[in-house]
């Protein structure tokens, strides 16, 4: 699920995407939510902007660590630029989210039997 976007703006508005699944997607995450996406080859955190003190959401993400700083400079080096944009998935996001499948591991005995390796 790829989209292209125009480097237009501090934050990715919603309404800027023109891939409905991808549109869609990022508007189920919940206020601070974070998202890794793949922006034009760099792979960086995104997070959902808080909704507005009169309740309205903010339908934006917004660059989060390392990806700020990419982020800031391509807004004052390459504003107006046509750039490719998909969600991508971490090692460690699929790791965390497939944890859970083995849960029975997770017991007291296992954690005392194998802390050492």
């Amino acid at each position: 699920m790829a989209t292209s976007i125009r480097i237009e703006d501090h934050t990715i508005w919603f309404k800027h995407i023109d891939e409905p699944k991808m549109r869609e997607r990022l508007a189920r995450l919940k206020d601070d939510e974070e998202i890794n996406l793949d922006v034009d080859g760099v792979v960086g955190r995104w997070k959902r902007m808080r909704t507005g003190r009169d309740g309205r959401p903010t339908n934006a993400i917004r660059p989060e660590g390392a990806m700020k700083a990419v982020w800031n400079e391509w807004f004052k080096t390459r504003k107006g630029e046509i750039i490719e944009l998909r969600e991508a998935r971490l090692a460690d996001d699929y790791l965390a989210a497939n944890s859970a499948l083995f849960s029975e591991w997770s017991s007291p005995e296992d954690e005392e039997a194998f802390r050492d390796l």
